[in-house]
């Protein structure tokens, strides 16, 4: 609390600063009528620092290993990776702009969600740069809600797309044979199988995902709910549907609806003992290890709903300081590359899914997507692209969590 105390106040006095000068660094942009030949001409022999979330493994050596190898052989640039929380990211930057540092110690970023509307509101990052980059405009959609809003905050080109998760639904098929379809198949599954399905508190994150794809079916316009900030008004007409609908499947949830999960852990633990015959999960590739580890049963796979599936895309960006901005979208744009996207999505490396268009490909870079096995459980790109549903402000994930038990529980 301390910590989030001391945050908020830096906030407050950067932003009061920036406020009071009248001048912002982070639209200064010595690059942008500059040739994307002499952008790289002048990443040639500098190093890169890339700041990172360092806790995977696969992660670690997908930078370390296949990327930092070729941006040396094919741009001649040194890429230093460094792992460090988002949050202490952040600080960094706040303590570097309150010094008023211009040449900084972070070149690019990885970041989304909430740590992204900081940056962006506090004027931390460089840009926008992201229709320089030659990559992007040839191989992603240039109009797509995934990338022009992060958890509703518009991105407005200062942060370009690395990679997306989806939610899915993962189940037994030796149990269901056919998975429902639509939420009503659901509830109709729900009702013939009273005790084989429950969902976590929504205080989890997963079970808060499960809570926000009721909300956009309830929703008149799903655009409207992706694209505009928080409303209550707008929250409480789309809320109405999932109240009634959370209501309707209670009586027959596991324990009858008294007792719901209070993690995704533990819905897991129910679904890997049987006590349940589904289970769900903001990553559509999170079943393989659980089956590879032994955890969940072979015969798992996953499904998606025809009204959508909420995903989350993560981006790269570049902080206001960063003296090597050349170098930067140099190397951001190889990352975006159909060869790196590629590596980043095999399970020996990451499995991480790529917000890439493949219609935009060759065909020999699209069959390399195609053919790449990503395991049983995982559905094809085709169908997960199709159903993929960028996030609503994130103020909704906190109108669920404060509405759910007097909506749900109470007086059950």
């Amino acid at each position: 609390m301390k910590k989030f105390i001391s945050f908020f106040l830096l906030t407050l006095l950067l932003s009061a600063c920036s406020n009071a000068d009248g001048e912002s660094n982070s639209n200064t942009q010595p690059l942008q009528d500059t040739s994307w030949e002499e952008i790289e001409a002048q990443a040639s022999e500098t190093t890169v620092r890339i700041h990172m979330w360092g806790g995977d493994e696969g992660i670690n050596e997908y930078i370390d290993e296949w990327v930092a190898p070729r941006l040396q052989d094919q741009y001649n640039i040194n890429l230093e990776r460094t792992p460090m929380d988002t949050g202490n990211i952040l600080q960094k930057l706040y303590s570097e702009k309150q010094a008023n540092k211009q040449d900084g110690t972070i070149d690019v970023i990885w970041v989304n969600g909430e740590n992204f509307k900081n940056a962006k509101e506090n004027e931390l990052l460089y840009g926008p740069f992201r229709k320089q980059l030659p990559n992007f405009t040839d191989y992603y959609e240039q109009e797509n809600l995934a990338f022009d809003y992060d958890f509703g905050t518009p991105t407005e080109g200062y942060e370009a797309p690395w990679g997306k998760v989806q939610f899915v639904f993962l189940y037994d098929q030796e149990k269901i044979e056919q998975p429902p379809k639509n939420f009503e198949e659901l509830k109709t599954w729900i009702s013939e199988n009273p005790g084989e399905f429950t969902y976590p508190n929504p205080d989890d994150f997963s079970g808060n995902a499960f809570l926000r794809h009721l909300l956009y079916k309830g929703a008149e316009d799903t655009d409207t709910l992706i694209e505009e900030p928080f409303s209550k008004e707008l929250a409480s007409e789309a809320g109405s549907y999932m109240w009634s609908y959370l209501n309707d499947i209670q009586p027959d949830l596991w324990r009858d609806g008294k007792h719901y999960p209070a993690s995704l852990a533990e819905l897991d633990r129910l679904y890997s003992k049987g006590e349940v015959s589904m289970t769900m999960g903001y990553n559509e590739a999170r079943a393989e290890h659980m089956v590879e580890d032994g955890v969940f049963p072979e015969s798992t796979r996953s499904f998606v709903l025809e009204s959508g599936s909420i995903g989350n895309t993560h981006f790269l960006a570049i902080p206001y300081n960063s003296p090597n901005k050349a170098g930067a979208m140099t190397a951001i744009n190889f990352l975006l590359s159909p060869e790196a996207q590629v590596a980043k999505l095999q399970p020996s490396y990451w499995g991480d899914n790529t917000p890439i268009s493949l219609d935009k490909l060759s065909e020999e870079d699209r069959q390399a997507f195609e053919s790449l096995d990503r395991g049983d459980s995982v559905l094809s790109n085709d169908v997960l692209n199709k159903s993929f549903l960028p996030e609503a402000d994130a103020q909704y994930v906190e109108w669920i969590k404060e509405n759910w038990k007097d909506e749900v529980i109470r007086d059950k």
